[in-house]
C-alpha cells in the first residue's frame, strides 16, 4: 500500500511526534510511505509549554516530511488533500487526541473522498480537559473518516457513544524504543544526584491537572524517611500550586525537581534511576508514559481510571490503587515495596509485555484493519 501520515513530526517534539516517527519506520519496512506534517500545530498563544520544536542539545532524530497543513490557516487543507491525492496515497492515517484538530483534519479526509480511504487513530475521544466546543467539532471529524484504530477499550467506549456506528479497531499502545537501553540503578541515580539507598519513586512526563502531581506531592509527604520523589517533565501551567505543596511538604529535601522538557537522550536515566513509576491519575485513557516504563522494565503504581486498572491488572505489572487520593496512593505505595515477592512477580510480568507490545504488533493490527475498510 501506498499510506500516508498526516500528523506532527521532527522538529515538533513530544509524545505524539515520537510514536509517529516509530509508526513511519515500521510501516515503511513493508509499505511506500510518506509523512506529510504541520507547519502550525499550535499558535504560540495557545500552547502552555515552553515551546512544541525540538531544541539545541535535543536528540531526536529527524524524520524526513513535507510540512504543509496549518491548523489556523484554512488555505492550507486545500493544498495538503491535494498533494496527498497527487502522491496517489492508498490511505491516509491522521492522529486524533483533542478537537482542536477536528477542522484542519477534518477537512482534509473530506477532500479525500473517494479518493482513498481515511483511518484516524484515536488517542483520545473526549478530552481530558474538556470544552464546550468538543463533541460536535469530533463528531463532524468522526464523520468524515472510514475508520478509527482505539489505543484503549476505554475510548472505544468514548468512540461509539458519539458514533455507534464506527467501524473500529482497538490496538494496544506499542513501546517506545528509541530512547535507548536501561543502565545500572547506581549509574542513573548518579547521574541525576540521587541517593543510592533510598526507595524512588518516579513521576515522568508532561505537568498537568488530571495527571495528580498534587495527589502525590500529599502522599509523598507522609512516607518514611527511606523515600525519595522525583519529579521530571515541563509544567502546562501554573507551577504555583505545586510549589505551595512541595514548601509545606515536612520531606520536601527528598523531591527531587527536573521541571522542564526531558531530552530523548535523558529520558534513560530517570526510568533507570526508579523503583517505581507512579501515576496518580485522576482521568486516563492510555499512557504513553506507561510504555515507557515497560520499556525500561519499570513497575507502575497507578490510580483506578480509564484503561490504566485494564493495562496493569491485565498484564500483573504493577499495583492499581483505588481512588486519586493521597491516602490511597501512600497506601499503595506502602503495599507495593512491603508486599514479599511482588516487585519480582512485576518485573518478570513486564517482560512478557515487552515481547507482545511490539511496532510490528501494531502495525500488523493496523494495516490488517485497514484491509476491511
Amino acid at each position: 500500500m501506498k499510506i500516508a501520515l498526516l500528523s506532527c513530526f521532527y522538529p515538533f517534539r513530544g509524545g505524539v511526534a515520537q510514536f509517529n516517527a516509530s509508526l513511519l519506520n515500521e510501516l515503511s519496512k513493508t509499505h511506500t510511505v510518506k509523512a506529510f506534517n504541520f507547519t502550525t500545530q499550535y499558535p504560540d498563544l495557545l500552547f502552555p509549554g515552553k515551546t512544541q520544536y525540538v531544541e539545541e542539545g535535543d536528540t531526536a532524530v529527524p524524520v524526513e516530511s513535507e510540512a504543509l497543513l496549518s491548523t489556523v490557516n484554512p488555505f492550507t487543507w486545500g493544498k495538503t488533500a491535494r498533494a496527498i491525492i497527487d502522491w496517489g496515497a492508498d490511505v491516509l492515517i491522521v492522529r486524533y487526541w483533542m478537537s482542536w484538530f477536528a477542522p484542519s483534519l477534518g477537512s482534509v479526509a473530506r477532500k479525500l473522498r473517494g479518493k482513498c480511504k481515511v483511518v484516524a487513530i484515536m488517542d483520545n475521544v473526549i478530552p481530558h480537559e474538556q470544552h464546550f466546543f468538543d463533541k460536535p467539532l469530533t463528531q463532524w471529524f468522526l464523520k468524515a473518516v472510514n475508520g478509527c484504530v482505539t489505543l484503549s477499550q476505554e475510548v472505544a467506549g468514548d468512540l461509539l457513544k458519539w458514533k455507534a456506528d464506527a467501524r473500529y479497531a482497538t490496538l494496544p499502545h506499542p513501546l517506545y524504543t528509541h530512547f535507548g537501553d536501561k543502565l545500572s540503578r547506581s549509574e542513573a541515580r548518579a547521574q541525576l544526584g540521587l541517593d543510592e539507598s533510598r526507595k524512588t519513586l518516579l513521576f515522568f512526563g508532561l505537568i498537568r491537572k488530571y495527571k495528580g502531581l498534587d495527589i502525590l506531592l500529599e502522599a509523598f509527604g507522609s512516607l518514611p524517611d527511606d523515600y525519595q520523589l522525583v519529579v521530571a517533565g515541563e509544567p502546562y501551567g501554573s507551577w504555583n500550586e505545586y510549589a505551595e505543596l512541595i514548601d509545606r511538604c515536612p520531606r520536601k529535601e527528598r523531591i527531587h525537581l527536573f521541571c522542564r522538557y526531558i531530552a530523548d537522550s535523558e529520558v534513560k536515566y530517570y526510568f533507570s534511576a526508579a523503583d517505581a513509576v507512579v501515576l496518580p491519575y485522576r482521568s486516563a485513557t492510555q499512557s504513553g508514559v506507561g510504555a515507557l516504563a515497560t520499556h525500561f522494565e519499570v513497575p507502575m503504581i497507578v490510580t483506578d481510571t480509564g484503561a490504566l486498572k485494564r493495562s496493569i491488572e491485565g498484564s500483573g505489572t504493577g499495583l492499581v490503587v483505588a481512588k486519586a487520593q493521597p491516602d490511597c496512593v501512600r497506601e499503595g505505595v506502602l503495599r507495593f515495596f512491603g508486599t514479599p515477592g511482588l516487585r519480582e512477580e512485576c518485573h518478570k510480568n513486564i517482560l512478557k509485555e515487552k515481547n507482545r507490545l511490539s511496532w510490528s504488533e501494531f502495525c500488523k493490527g493496523l494495516t490488517g484493519f485497514i484491509e476491511t475498510l
